[in-house]
């Protein structure tokens, strides 16, 4: 490929306004990218610690010492873990306030839900930027496009006769733009729809541990009551 047609070459050439959206269009393929190796690494991570916590709760390990164990590093609790700890903490102090078995399993599932929303928004973070990243930068890319061509047409407009030599220039670096809004739009809808998948799979998982937990400790109250 000639060195005036490179990409280097193409956009050195645009005009400032396609210079700008190119410019624009790679900040926003380079943040998408940065939000998604971060949100990967962080469900991943809670799916992980998630599993760890559950295959010790249901070895039928006894919950005041699993309380205990999660008590002492609840500044960096996260997933199920989060959720039996809010909700056994509550549990307790309902507990010793004597109040009835239905108060004290409305209020210890209500704190549970409270842990499990604040759960998913902590992974649902950045998701909604990577939902705008890759439904706007077709956009911007294609105004980017129709300015350049825009101007290319105006430029021949001027000449009396009109070559593909003259011609192609102009059209690529206006399509360049069109080129670098699909870049950065793809792997940006690919990752949110597959993060979005995952959010929601883990949000069923923690509605799901959360129903069990209730369910054992509506048993514990009615065995102690009886």
């Amino acid at each position: 490929m000639h060195a005036e047609i490179s990409f280097l070459g193409l956009f050195l050439q645009a005009s400032l306004l396609v210079k700008l959206v190119m410019l624009l269009l790679i900040a926003m393929s380079v943040m998408s990218w940065a939000m998604i190796i971060n949100r990967r690494n962080i469900l991943k991570q809670a799916q992980e610690q998630s599993q760890l916590f559950e295959d010790k709760f249901w070895s039928g390990a006894d919950l005041s010492r699993l309380y205990h164990e999660s008590n002492a590093r609840r500044d960096s609790l996260t997933g199920i873990e989060q959720v039996f700890y809010s909700g056994f903490k509550e549990f307790v102090r309902l507990q010793k306030q004597g109040r009835s078995q239905e108060s004290l399993l409305d209020g210890t599932y209500r704190t549970m839900r409270v842990a499990l929303s604040r759960e998913v928004d902590r992974l649902e973070t950045n998701l909604s930027v990577l939902a705008t990243i890759g439904s706007i930068s077709p956009y911007i890319g294609l105004f980017g496009t129709v300015w350049g061509i825009m101007n290319a047409f105006i430029a021949l407009a001027e000449v009396k006769q009109a070559t593909l030599s003259m011609v192609a220039p102009g059209i690529a670096e206006a399509l360049i733009a069109t080129a670098l809004g699909l870049f950065a739009a793809i792997p940006a809808v690919i990752a949110y729809n597959r993060f979005s998948y995952q959010v929601e799979r883990q949000e069923n998982h923690l509605a799901n541990f959360m129903d069990e937990f209730s369910t054992i400790l509506n048993r514990q109250v009615a065995a102690g009551t009886s």
